[in-house]
């Protein structure tokens, strides 16, 4: 089951500060996740530039030029925050009993871990 879903609040944890001009500390919605390769794209942090080559629509209007777009970060750099606390926070998973339509089932729920303060 995975700690980091699409639409999660996460937080950059790992990197250059923003003082220094990284991402840091910032905060932001999870875009995609790329499962296969271990990483997530997230609202907001590590913007790159794009060089696209200059093209035409149907409509005559010009495309491309130098566009800048969210790259894809490691999913160890990030870390979910509590929807409480607005802080960085471990994620766990409980059972719980789920009963629809008569028939209860097992199923696992994650759930945010207190955070620093919190304890």
């Amino acid at each position: 089951m995975a700690n980091i879903k699409k639409g999660d609040l996460v937080q950059v944890i790992s990197g250059p500060t923003q003082a220094r001009g990284g991402d840091r500390g910032k905060q932001g919605k999870v875009i995609e996740v790329l499962k296969a390769e271990d990483r997530v794209v997230v609202e907001g942090v590590n913007f790159v530039t794009k060089h696209v080559r200059v093209g035409q629509t149907q409509r005559g209007t010009k495309t491309g030029g130098i566009e800048t777009h969210e790259a894809p970060i490691h999913v160890s750099n990030v870390q979910l925050v509590d929807p409480k606390s607005k802080k960085p926070t471990r994620v766990g998973f409980r059972e719980d009993k789920v009963t629809k339509d008569g028939v209860t089932k097992t199923v696992r729920v994650r759930y945010a871990k207190k955070s620093g303060e919190d304890l």
